[in-house]
């Protein structure tokens, strides 16, 4: 059943396990779903999508595989069309009206199951199509707006097929249509909240402070309760600390400048986060060389040595690496390569050796990442600095592979 349906999610890039097929079919054996298409819509979503970045990518396929079962009953005349198009202060159904078509709809369900309801109300909607032929507002039985009529738009009739105009009570494409969950997206560009989750992972906590215990331990509190016949002891523990510390190195200026507002997010997300043992961040421009630059104007003079970072920041720093890699090959592998500033004798290729051997966690976040860098002779220096240090795309898929990266003992090096 709907096993087109399966494959059409497949082919639209949710992963959906036969076992969450098959849950989903017995959840329709069990009548879960009525013989409504908005409730399968509901179900379908709860066991087949994993996260809430896969939403609108379901809400999608859903509306596309099921968009011609609603066309084909929206079919109508021309003219059926231009009365529900006139607009009018349509008709609130009153309480009793409400009440007898929750009676009516009930005594369907016990006369016929709920397939053969879902094929009556169709029928009937064909034979109304052929037979209407004035306008109706705030009926009960015609296809017209407002009221309590089962066909038409901006009544109050539970199920039904609606034709043009607004939904009064959510059908499955109106929740679709409305696409609440593009924002969830993981191919969508990078914002700041996105910057905050991704960073509240990178995350080490220790309880090794000389600090008094002023921590609720719940599960020694439990434990030493029950120890005692139920007599409750209230247990402390040493507040656990996080004690990550983090080096940001920002490429400034030249081609980064297009991206400098997602790099201002990431700037902000990791400035206000106040879980970070301590926090580092310096400019550059293009590569590394012997100067980082306070500020991201990379004015000469205004910059601290690369050596005292090398000397003043532990190897149990992280590092994260922001930068295009869009520079000439000399620029990188020439120890004169250094346009803007003293090299000491090294190329830039040789600095960021150094920040490897010296850091055991360090990534490369690249807003401009390209797949088949490799064969693309301008790509040189994109290509090295990626063979060196641990390279992702800055996206959403990106940024969390980077983290799972900086969160391992050792980041994985490419020979």
């Amino acid at each position: 059943m709907f096993i087109e349906f399966f494959y059409a999610l497949r082919a639209g890039g949710l992963d959906v396990s036969q076992t969450e097929w098959l849950t989903l079919m017995e959840a329709l054996d069990k009548g879960l779903c009525g013989a409504s298409l908005t409730q399968f819509y509901y179900v379908s979503r709860m066991i087949l999508v994993k996260s809430e970045t896969e939403y609108d990518k379901f809400d999608r396929v859903f509306a596309a595989f099921f968009k011609n079962v609603s066309e084909d009953r929206e079919q109508v005349s021309a003219r059926i069309m231009k009365w529900l198009e006139q607009k009018t202060d349509c008709r609130v159904p009153t309480a009793e009206e409400l009440e007898q078509l929750d009676q009516n709809l009930s005594q369907l369900k016990k006369e016929d199951s709920r397939q053969q309801t879902n094929d009556q109300i169709s029928r009937m909607f064909e034979a109304k199509k052929k037979e209407q032929q004035t306008r109706h507002d705030g009926g009960n039985q015609w296809i017209g707006t407002g009221g309590t009529s089962p066909y038409g738009h901006s009544g109050k009739a539970p199920g039904g097929i609606r034709v043009g105009g607004r939904t009064g009570l959510m059908s499955a494409f109106a929740v679709i249509s409305q696409e609440r969950y593009r924002d969830f997206r993981l191919d969508k560009p990078l914002n700041y909240r996105q910057f905050q989750v991704a960073f509240r992972r990178l995350r080490q906590y220790s309880a090794r402070l000389d600090v008094p215990k002023s921590e609720l331990d719940v599960d020694k509190t439990v434990d030493e309760t029950c120890n005692q016949g139920g007599y409750l002891s209230i247990e402390y523990r040493k507040p656990r600390k996080n004690t990550v510390k983090l080096l940001l190195l920002f490429d400034s200026g030249g081609t980064m400048i297009p991206f400098s507002t997602l790099c201002s997010n990431l700037f902000e997300a990791v400035d206000k986060a106040n879980h970070f043992k301590d926090v580092k961040t310096y400019y550059f421009h293009n590569c590394i060389y012997s100067k980082l630059y306070k500020n991201p104007e990379c004015e000469n003079g205004d910059w601290v040595d690369t050596e005292w970072v090398f000397r003043n920041l532990d190897r149990d720093y992280r590092v994260i690496i922001v930068g295009d890699a869009q520079m000439a090959a000399e620029e990188l592998l020439s120890p004169t390569g250094n346009y803007r500033g003293p090299n000491d004798g090294l190329s830039g290729y040789e600095w960021l050796t150094r920040f490897t051997k010296k850091y055991r966690r360090i990534v490369w976040l690249n807003p401009r990442k390209h797949e088949y860098a490799k064969g693309m002779d301008w790509m040189e220096a994109e290509v090295r600095i990626a063979d060196l240090i641990p390279m992702y795309k800055l996206s959403v898929d990106g940024l969390n592979e980077a983290i799972k990266c900086l969160t391992r003992d050792q980041a994985p090096r490419k020979d």
